[in-house]
């Protein structure tokens, strides 16, 4: 499987890095894992 950052994932769907950070933060995108300070999106993720 393919990851992207935050920051990747905030310019794909057009929010903000915190607003991205969040929705991770509080569970919303499936497969999202983090490592660290890093979160790891699936690239496949909506």
């Amino acid at each position: 499987m393919e990851f992207m950052t935050i920051k990747e994932a905030a310019e794909k769907w057009n929010l903000s890095v915190r607003r991205v950070q969040t929705i991770c933060d509080e569970g919303m995108i499936e497969g999202a894992m983090k490592f660290g300070n890093t979160w790891a999106i699936p690239k496949d993720a909506v």
